[in-house]
């Protein structure tokens, strides 16, 4: 089916009220802990999660209250991690998350994005930096496409979105 096929990471991710082994297995149910396990540290959350007085079967509240946004990110990835789809949709996956954090996890989906179809939607442009085409978009319409390097080289909208984020993570 169409939902198997697809792996989405939403910007604001939703978790139900249940152990955190609970909402990365929801994923593939009957995974296997050490599958599980792998997954989380892909998504650099394994370290935080183990560190838990319950580790795992740490309840997370309701809608993941008793977590941070980038600790409910994190595991959201898991899931899509566990889940192994052929396409990943990731929305602003990684927008609650500090700048270390988003490489290490970035790092990660470099190597799991390379054996999947992947959309990424992203305003941070690092995030993005290293796809192979990269869309920009404009009130609903494609304005440029290209890689990171073309993009920049004709000094359009995406080159001057750069310049503007480079300049704001100097400050």
């Amino acid at each position: 089916s169409l939902r198997a096929a697809i792996g989405i990471v939403p910007q604001d991710t939703v978790l139900f009220n249940h152990t955190i082994g609970y909402n990365i297995e929801y994923a593939r149910p009957g995974a296997t802990q050490t599958e599980v396990e792998e997954a989380a540290r892909m998504a650099n959350i394994h370290d935080f999660i183990e560190a838990l007085p319950q580790g795992y079967e740490t309840t997370v509240g309701e809608r993941g209250l008793k977590l941070s946004g980038g600790e409910k990110q994190r595991i959201a990835i898991a899931r899509a991690i566990l889940k192994n789809p052929p396409i990943m949709i990731f929305d602003e996956a990684t927008s609650s998350l500090d700048s270390a954090a988003e490489k290490v996890i970035n790092d990660s989906l470099q190597e799991i994005t390379t054996q999947h179809t992947t959309l990424v939607i992203a305003h941070r442009l690092s995030t993005i930096a290293d796809a192979y085409e990269i869309l920009v978009m404009e009130q609903g319409r494609i304005i440029e496409r290209g890689s990171h390097t073309e993009l920049l080289e004709r000094g359009a909208t995406y080159a001057n979105m750069w310049k503007l984020q480079q300049q704001e993570n100097s400050e």
